[in-house]
């Protein structure tokens, strides 16, 4: 019999900022970082003692220096890891909540490292990215 190890999957959030009605916010990840040079939607994971939405709001503080409030951040959807993948290279699958935002107080700044562009929607398809950003930008604008 083959033994299993109970594997949680790490939860993380993420927001879509609209910054116009064409343009959203994009952030680069830091070179020395997993996935580094790649485009997301800022965010990042949920500490266990908080519910996701929570953690948007402080994980968008923390890296872009905004202000955001829980009522503003609307859920657009979900992207998650599936397969042996994770595993195989010794962590938890993740789990990718995203909200879209339209409304903030401050300037976004890359404070984290990386840079913050502003981006179409197909500008965004053409973006390299991570696999689920890929996948939540693809549900987000209906890009292929």
């Amino acid at each position: 019999m083959v033994e299993r190890e109970a594997w949680g999957p790490t939860y993380v959030v993420a927001g879509a900022l609209r910054i116009s009605e064409d343009k959203w916010l994009m952030h680069r990840r830091p070179l020395e970082k997993d996935h580094g040079g790649l485009w997301e939607f800022p965010g990042g994971k949920v500490e266990d003692t908080e519910i996701p939405v929570k953690a948007l709001v402080r994980e968008l503080h923390e890296e872009l220096g905004i202000e955001v409030s829980v009522r503003d951040c609307e859920p657009a959807g979900f992207a998650e890891e599936r397969g042996l993948s994770a595993r195989a290279n010794g962590r938890s699958p993740i789990v990718i909540m995203l909200y879209t935002i339209a409304d903030w107080k401050g300037e976004a700044r890359a404070l984290e490292g990386g840079r913050i562009e502003r981006f179409t929607p197909d500008q965004i398809a053409n973006l390299d990215k991570p696999p689920l950003d890929q996948e939540l930008a693809r549900r987000l604008f209906g890009n292929p």
